[in-house]
């Protein structure tokens, strides 16, 4: 098989992007003794002139002849000139990526290899269709603005397990997945520290273990209450209920946190009891959930940002996991559930000293 032109690294997630980058670039460079033949341009610009700047500076390294008519590596690292921004979107940097072009079309693999890398890319632009099929593409993964790519993301934490010599469930990984809302550097770097806590080699992370150890990060609502809680597990969210106020928290995150879901649950229930969306095995179907969107969005009053209100504005994936991990209770029951969220925010407001016994009192009400 020939040599390709160039490599292209691209994917949704930038720090995933540049994981996959380093390696490639440790691999390109292994065989190239000599340091001065290997050559790292940074990709970073702010206006078009910074654009143009590095495409010249690109052209220079490509053209220069390696020390004793070695081969030469040259990593353009971390272009941020091809995503959908005005920067992207601007002439002048059209022209310059057509100048790149013209340089890549170019290369002689034999002579000097290159490796690309960037992200975020808009895949809809000239330059980016053809830089994806004029070379070697590697997508380094990750979850993109529409929520696709977690099953990425769980194959990344899996190979990282391995690697660390530790073991996880793929309901474990998808727990520690939601705590880190789906972000990439997060997950990794906490699947080290539960690795490094548990020391020995062939140890197995468990969902206390992540509970315990991992905070909840982002906007999501992963608190460990509400997972507890929808799991109609009444000792588990007991137990989470006491360790919630042992550390000195205040009752009203967990309760808008368990209205967040219902409210979501809510809306679920109703499109699947309608028929209007279906559930299988990879989650929920992306054709019926758009045309319940497109049929349903005036009866939201306009809401498009990301919103419990509004169902549609959510992570489909996300959705999907809550569907369908387990049997959603009735629609009656998630209606009293929110009676009783309501109920007891009223009776914190009245006894701010008996908070923890007032979300004692709701949990028992409502899963006993």
């Amino acid at each position: 098989m020939s040599e390709p032109k160039f490599i292209f690294v691209s994917g949704p997630d930038d720090y995933l992007a540049h994981r996959a980058a380093s390696k490639a670039w440790e691999e390109m460079s292994a065989a190239v003794d000599d340091d001065f033949s290997k050559e790292i341009i940074s990709g970073h610009a702010g206006k078009v002139e910074d654009v143009e700047q590095i495409v010249n500076r690109f052209r220079e390294a490509t053209q220069t002849l390696g020390l004793f008519g070695g081969r030469r590596v040259v990593w353009l690292k971390g272009c941020s000139f091809l995503a959908d921004n005005m920067l992207g979107r601007a002439e002048g940097t059209q022209k310059a990526c057509d100048d790149l072009r013209e340089i890549l079309e170019v290369i002689t693999p034999d002579e000097v290899g290159v490796l690309i890398s960037a992200s975020p890319v808009d895949r809809r632009k000239r330059f980016a269709k053809w830089i994806e099929k004029g070379g070697e593409h590697v997508a380094s993964g990750g979850v993109d603005s529409k929520g696709k790519g977690a099953e990425s993301l769980l194959a990344i934490l899996e190979e990282e397990c391995a690697t660390l010599g530790v073991s996880m469930k793929r309901s474990t990984q998808e727990i520690l997945l939601n705590k880190v809302n789906a972000n990439a550097r997060l997950l990794l770097e906490e699947a080290r520290k539960l690795a490094t806590y548990l020391g020995e080699e062939g140890s197995e992370i468990t969902p206390k273990l992540i509970e315990e150890l991992v905070p909840n990060f982002g906007e999501g609502d992963f608190f460990e209450t509400t997972e507890a809680f929808f799991s109609r597990n009444l000792k588990w969210t007991l137990e989470a209920l006491r360790r919630h106020f042992f550390a000195g928290h205040d009752a009203r995150p967990v309760i808008a946190s368990l209205q967040n879901r219902n409210r979501l649950l809510i809306q679920l229930k109703a499109l699947v009891d309608g028929g209007e969306i279906q559930i299988g095995g990879r989650g929920i179907s992306k054709p019926g959930f758009e045309q319940a969107a497109a049929k349903y969005s005036g009866r939201f009053g306009g809401l498009s940002e990301k919103s419990n209100f509004n169902v549609f504005t959510q992570n489909l994936w996300y959705m999907g996991k809550l569907a369908g991990e387990r049997k959603l209770p009735t629609l009656k029951r998630l209606i009293d559930h929110q009676s009783e969220f309501i109920k007891a925010f009223e009776e914190i407001i009245e006894r701010p000293n008996e908070q923890e016994e007032a979300l004692r009192n709701m949990t028992i009400r409502c899963l006993a």
